[in-house]
């Protein structure tokens, strides 16, 4: 029987006796004693007014004066701890001569592309076509990040992806992929509360080991009836020597760390209790993201809130807040969808003419976005966490899937990051990655539909973007950088492996943007291997 024990403990898991030959495959996920580090990803539709949310440095140290006249002013409190990754291209754009990326369509393959970095299938060479499956179906051929990650460092193995509109993707607009062609379906607000850990649902309490290792307690001390009793068994000098090695692992890698304010407490102080998740939930509502619930709380808060209390009960190291597509945010006094907005028009076309206005509406979404996000990093950092707060130990990074929302140009990306991710991250600075020049342009956003500029737009020939020659460095750098700050190792190619010892050094199949055209018909190569080296602390 000593061959087939389980030490019950960690709110039911199952530890797995070393007697079994899988001890890594079926551990606890514990964490290292000091505080884990955490992904938290905001992701939104349509990019921006890059002329607006840009602040004119480009390369080095930032202050809240440089914020103060842009779309992130709201993150003037935390320009200490942000950082900004400029002058990166996103994968496979969309274009009408396809001299960049697939022909599918310009949010298909963009948004399938985005954190997979693989081609999308089936594939299409005529950008204007209308064909079902390659223009709506079509998917990506590998992962998405969030899910590479998972695999080495989640409890589950899958990521926490929460819906804030709390409406599912479509392959035109979904971001996360289990595997090839195989989208993953994320939670809304009701499935996220029931899912952390049964520790905070509604009239069920916490079970006593869950509770410890929640407050940081050893693995080994939840555990350690059951282990005293297993070494009184009569076994072989072999399995006890076995026995040892694997307390010795679990004593070295097992102390449980999550916030000590994780607890009730602390989902009500967020706003995280289920009469507001019912509020949010209520589908008569057109609008859910900008709905009041309490205060200054709105439905978009309310899903930022959910992300913070799993990352303060360690309930999953990595979180995507993903915001819907084409969405009306009547709630901004908006009446028309943000596609056609981003468009410049009153429809989600690619050319016609201006709506009048345009620009003030889409810094209406912008501005919007940038309150939340920095909703987010606040409420992240206002709780404390080993020698510093729970955003000292995140890399909370707001991605958006395109850089003007009407040219579609993936190059010159808006990304804003907050925290140092345990002090990995450089911060306080703007990093121009592709050449470290103080001045990279801050697009063309405003060339046209603005005062006093032409009222007529195209599309097509992505003017409002930024030049396809300019800051082309490689979002899969950023990526290798994101893993190897979080702990996720590579094995001997340096792509990312469970098991492995290496730094990662290679993700996707492709890292140029023109290596896409035909669905990916050149062998799989990364031609700018290894992270982003000037954005580490000690650069």
């Amino acid at each position: 029987m000593n061959r087939r024990i389980f030490l019950r403990g960690l709110g039911g898991a199952c530890v797995a006796a070393p007697f079994l030959g899988s001890i890594f495959d079926r551990s606890v996920m514990a964490q290292p004693a000091t505080p884990p580090k955490r992904l938290i990803v905001m992701y939104t539709h349509y990019g921006c007014i890059t002329t607006r949310w840009f602040p004119k440095k480009s390369h080095g140290p930032l202050t809240a004066a440089d914020l103060e006249s842009t779309t992130l002013k709201h993150l003037a409190p935390y320009v200490d701890k942000l950082l900004m990754p400029r002058g990166i291209r996103a994968m496979n754009e969309w274009t009408a001569t396809m001299v960049r990326g697939q022909g599918n369509d310009e949010n298909t393959q963009v948004n399938g592309s985005y954190f997979t970095c693989h081609p999308v299938t089936p594939n299409s060479n005529d950008p204007f076509s209308f064909n079902t499956a390659t223009k709506f179906n079509a998917m990506p051929i590998g992962p998405s990040l969030d899910h590479v990650i998972a695999r080495q460092l989640s409890p589950q193995g899958t990521p926490l992806l929460l819906n804030t509109s709390g409406q599912n993707d479509n392959s035109q607009s979904a971001i996360s992929y289990s595997a090839a062609e195989t989208l993953f379906r994320g939670f809304n607000a009701q499935q996220a509360f029931s899912s952390l850990t049964g520790v905070l649902e509604t009239g069920k309490p916490p079970s006593p080991d869950t509770y410890a290792a929640m407050r940081g307690k050893s693995v080994l001390d939840i555990v350690k009836d059951d282990l005293q009793r297993l070494e009184r068994f009569d076994m072989s000098r072999a399995d006890k020597q076995k026995l040892a090695a694997w307390k010795e692992l679990i004593h070295s890698t097992g102390n449980v760390v999550a916030s000590a304010q994780c607890d009730t407490s602390l989902a009500t102080a967020l706003g995280v209790t289920q009469a507001n998740i019912d509020l949010v939930s209520n589908v008569n509502y057109s609008d859910k993201l900008t709905r009041p619930i309490s205060g200054s709380l709105d439905g978009a808060d309310l899903y930022s809130n959910l992300a913070v209390l799993a990352a303060a009960c360690n309930a999953n190291p990595v979180i995507f807040l993903k915001y819907p597509p084409a969405y009306s945010f009547g709630g901004l006094g908006l009446t028309q969808e943000a596609a056609g907005l981003a468009s410049r028009l009153d429809h989600a076309g690619m050319q016609g003419t201006c709506v009048p206005g345009v620009i003030e509406m889409i810094l209406k979404i912008d501005d919007y976005y940038a309150r939340k996000f920095a909703n987010l990093v606040g409420q992240l950092n206002g709780i404390d966490e080993g020698d510093g707060t729970l955003l000292d130990n995140c890399a909370a990074v707001w991605f958006q899937d395109a850089s003007d929302g009407c040219a579609r140009n993936l190059n010159n990306l808006p990304i804003v990051q907050v925290g140092s991710a345990g002090g990995y991250f450089k911060t306080g600075w703007a990093v121009n990655v592709e050449d470290g020049s103080p001045d990279l342009t801050t697009g063309n956003s405003e060339i046209t539909c603005a005062d006093g500029t032409p009222d007529q737009v195209d599309a097509i020939s992505q003017e409002t973007g930024t030049d396809p020659s300019l800051a082309n460095a490689p979002i899969n750098k950023y990526y290798c950088s994101l893993m190897n700050a979080l702990g996720v190792k590579a094995g001997p190619d340096g792509f990312p492996a469970k098991g492995g010892s290496a730094p990662v050094t290679h993700f996707g199949m492709y890292d140029r943007t023109e290596d896409f055209i035909g669905g990916g018909t050149n062998p799989p190569t990364i031609h700018d291997p290894g992270e982003f080296a000037a954005l580490r602390a000690n650069s």
